[in-house]
């Protein structure tokens, strides 16, 4: 019984190490936290109105990525694009962006119809406007992504085939 006994207690230390180590990885990860894309609290319609009047301040484009928290590819596109200095640096200079809930929370609902219910095309996905609100474009994210993340050749190509020296009629007078 002594080896029994000997091998329930290793059993039973073995767990409660188990159970202290994801409390303490709990604990840091509630420390540190990940700051969240989107949040579902947010008055999507407002926000939006905002940042489409920063986008005409800032001669830019805005670049709403729907999508939630819940994501893996909308948390994966965020980092993707933030870690690459060439993409973030295109992105910081043609867009504003907007990251606008879809949860169980809240589906924007009125939103989402305000853009041509893009929800159908999975998560995230993208609308392009231009200063003035007007859309012109929204993005399958699919077509972007390689392997376990994206591919950069085509999300370069996408950003700088929707921004406003690409929409600019003056750039094609010659071709």
């Amino acid at each position: 019984m002594t080896n029994q006994s000997s091998s329930t207690r290793s059993r039973c230390h073995r767990l409660l190490a188990g159970i202290f180590l994801c409390c303490v990885w709990m604990q840091l990860h509630a420390q540190t936290g990940e700051a969240k894309l989107y949040n579902p609290s947010a008055p999507a319609e407002s926000e939006i109105a905002g940042v489409i009047k920063k986008a005409k301040q800032e001669k830019k484009h805005v670049l709403i990525q729907a999508g939630g928290n819940w994501c893996v590819w909308c948390l994966e596109f965020n980092r993707f694009t933030h870690t690459d200095q060439q993409i973030d640096s295109l992105l910081a200079a043609d867009y504003i962006v907007y990251h606008l809930n879809y949860s169980p929370e809240n589906k924007n609902p009125s939103v989402m119809a305000k853009f041509g219910y893009p929800q159908r095309f999975g998560f995230p996905v993208f609308i392009i406007l231009d200063e003035n609100g007007n859309q012109l474009h929204t993005q399958n994210s699919a077509y972007l992504e390689q392997g376990k993340s994206y591919n950069k050749a085509k999300v370069m190509e996408f950003l700088r085939g929707w921004n406003r020296a690409a929409l600019n009629p003056a750039f094609y007078k010659n071709m």
